[in-house]
């Protein structure tokens, strides 16, 4: 088997002891296959009665607590673990299955079902092909948005983004979709001009990775349309993504 990076996984039969370093890909696994999960990280909050050990968060797991779990698989992600992680468990046996970081709806999905039915040996799951039917056509533009995923500094959704392409679909441009980064830094003066120009005409604010509120983000743009949104509908890309094409549509009706 090959992850999506190109690098070999050396499973020899199905994954059955598994740790996530990815808390979608987490909730997609157990969803898919229950009680195959040996661990998570502690931010893998869906499904909510998941009752696994945990190994710290994301960036910064706590490799030795993965290794003592002994799984035969652990998943990652291009962007949110470290290569330095990965390559410590893999020179300690362990075989990683690294999903890349898709910048697209159908990118993710297919990158999921390469996971569940090879890693797995699972047949394509329900949720898996009813999401791919919801998400194959893109809605006509009904707004521009700018989405702060940060603040102290600012830090909005750029190009190649998966939860910018998730806005697109339901007709939510993104205005810094252009950008040369992926995350762009720009000062809030700029991000203010953008609704005063006109450019912009809506205010996405997730509540991860950066919690914004009713009184936590919108008062640094006076009179701009805002609306606050699940992180999980944005950025997570598996079982959530059958409710967050419905949620998001109608967010801003």
């Amino acid at each position: 088997m090959i992850d999506d990076l190109g690098e070999v996984v050396p499973l020899r039969e199905p994954a059955s002891r598994v740790v996530s370093l990815v808390p979608s890909l987490t909730e997609a696994v157990e969803v898919s296959a229950p009680g195959r999960l040996a661990g998570a990280t502690d931010y893998c909050t869906h499904p909510v009665d998941l009752d696994v050990p945990r190994v710290g968060g994301s960036k910064y797991p706590n490799v030795d607590k993965v290794l003592e779990l002994e799984p035969d698989l652990v998943l990652a992600n291009s962007e949110e673990n470290r290569p330095e992680d990965v390559e410590r468990l893999r020179a300690n046996g362990v075989p990683v299955w690294v999903m890349e970081a898709s910048a697209t709806v159908p990118g993710a999905l297919a990158s999921i079902r390469r996971i569940l039915t090879q890693a797995y040996d699972l047949a394509e799951p329900d949720w898996l092909v009813e999401a791919e039917e919801i998400w194959r056509e893109t809605l006509p533009e009904r707004f521009r948005a700018v989405v702060p995923v940060w603040r102290k500094p600012w830090i909005v959704l750029g190009r190649d983004t998966f939860g910018g392409d998730v806005l697109h679909r339901v007709g939510i441009g993104n205005v810094y979709a252009d950008h040369e980064e992926r995350y762009p830094r720009p000062k809030l003066d700029e991000l203010q001009a953008r609704f005063a120009s006109g450019d912009a005409n809506l205010l996405v604010l997730p509540d991860e990775p950066y919690e914004f509120t009713a009184d936590d983000g919108p008062e640094a743009f006076p009179g701009a349309k805002h609306v606050l949104v699940s992180g999980r509908f944005l950025t997570w890309y598996g079982p959530s993504l059958v409710e967050a094409h419905s949620h998001l549509t109608h967010l801003v009706l």
